[in-house]
């Protein structure tokens, strides 16, 4: 059966004073604009009984439900095997028996927790904010949005967070935190009003505010920690490691090749690194970490599994000056050397490969660490035969014949006739 809804975080130390959460005027402003256009039943997230609440016979707003236990500062009822309710327990005078059967008025539907929310017939009063205060941390549930930010729940009472309150970076879509417990600070509470607001984003800072100095005094190069994607740029992504922000440089991020850091990672990840260098002159400290060096890499086995000597089929992928580059498996490239590629002598490789042929090919050596995979074309081809002289009035025996080069013509011209030169010319 789901839990009940969130009770506040019992402070871990003193609560500050109030007067030390004045809103400023930048966060009056973000308020007021968040909070245009709503009513105080919009805030409140009250609206008319007749379309929320469930009607049953008699009354329509009430139901009869046994208890079933008592719960922390909530009595558990239940009204049938798939219906349930939560009502609060400071609305008893004394905490009621298992098997007590009452009726209960039904306040709304908690979507999330699959729970009715209820309040004893004739108790349907004002909250009760004694235990919460501003700069409090609470626990809060998102259970709504609306233009301005989000519709939170704190221990049944309704509050609201602006939408430039949810996190210190800008969030595109808030929609995310429907359904999501989050730790907020109390930044405002009118008591006469029934009203709340909160603001994750404080919390965020007080929180990252606690843990830095601790982070920075104790972390190290070559530490393995864990981190979380806050944000993500062309040249990589940001993580927080504690307080504190690192990069991790695309190149960083996974053993393949990244176009985006996107492929790898999405913000609010949360992933091994390892600190990588750690500069403490600048303010803030520079932190390099590092994916990968904590990851296995998948072209490792692909590597072993290639023998020097043997034949394998791949695609052309690239033609340079010097060769070809081909594909033998995804993320695994051979080069042939352009000597490498025919038994002719040629000058470029698009004389005889092109992009996307298909060729065979017989490795002639892996360099493991470097990732290089050298490849032959020519050695599983057969070598042509020589080419002889056909003079039948020569005696001697036949001698193989130079082909007319341009270097070959230009010997010609200087020195002559071929019947006058010597030396293996002719």
């Amino acid at each position: 059966m789901s839990t009940p809804p969130f009770e506040p975080s019992p402070p871990s130390a003193p609560q500050p004073d109030a007067s030390a959460f004045k809103v400023d005027d930048l966060l009056a402003q973000e308020m007021a604009q968040a909070l245009a256009g709503l009513s105080e039943n919009d805030l409140l997230g009250i609206t008319p009984e007749k379309k929320s609440l469930p009607k049953v016979k008699g009354d329509g707003h009430t139901r009869t439900g046994t208890v079933i236990r008592v719960q922390g500062g909530d009595v558990m009822v239940e009204f049938g095997p798939k219906s349930q309710g939560v009502c609060p327990l400071n609305q008893f005078e004394n905490p009621p028996e298992a098997g007590t059967v009452m009726e209960f008025a039904v306040e709304r539907l908690d979507a999330f927790e699959g729970l009715l929310i209820l309040s004893r017939i004739g108790m349907r009063t004002k909250p009760q904010w004694d235990n919460l205060q501003v700069g409090q941390i609470v626990d809060a549930r998102c259970v709504g949005m609306n233009q301005g930010g989000l519709d939170m729940e704190v221990a049944h009472h309704r509050a609201f967070m602006p939408a430039g309150q949810v996190d210190i970076r800008t969030v595109p879509d808030i929609s995310i935190f429907l359904g999501e417990k989050l730790q907020c600070m109390i930044i405002e509470m009118r008591k006469e009003r029934g009203r709340m607001v909160l603001s994750r984003k404080a919390a965020l800072a007080q929180s990252r505010r606690e843990n830095q100095q601790k982070t920075l005094a104790e972390i190290q190069t070559g530490q393995i920690l864990e981190a979380t994607i806050i944000s993500l740029q062309p040249f990589g992504a940001f993580a927080d490691i504690g307080g504190v922000d690192g990069l991790i440089h695309i190149s960083d991020l996974a053993h393949e090749r990244l176009k985006n850091a996107s492929d790898a990672v999405k913000v609010g990840d949360v992933v091994r690194v390892k600190v990588m260098r750690i500069d403490r002159t600048l303010k803030p400290p520079r932190i390099a970490l590092s994916r990968k060096e904590v990851m296995d890499d998948p072209m490792v086995g692909k590597f072993e599994a290639l023998q020097v000597g043997e034949s394998v089929s791949g695609r052309v992928t690239k033609l340079t000056e010097f060769g070809a580059f081909v594909e033998l498996s995804p993320g695994i490239e051979g080069l042939v050397h352009i000597s490498e590629i025919s038994h002719d002598r040629i000058f470029t490789a698009d004389k005889v490969l092109k992009v996307d042929q298909i060729v065979t090919a017989k490795i002639l050596s892996i360099d493991l660490a470097r990732r290089r995979v050298s490849l032959s074309i020519k050695a599983l081809l057969d070598r042509p035969a020589p080419v002889f002289s056909a003079n039948k009035d020569d005696r001697q025996s036949a001698k193989p014949v130079r082909e007319d080069d341009p270097a070959m013509r230009k010997l010609r011209l200087k020195f002559g006739a071929a019947s006058s030169l010597k030396g293996g010319l002719s």
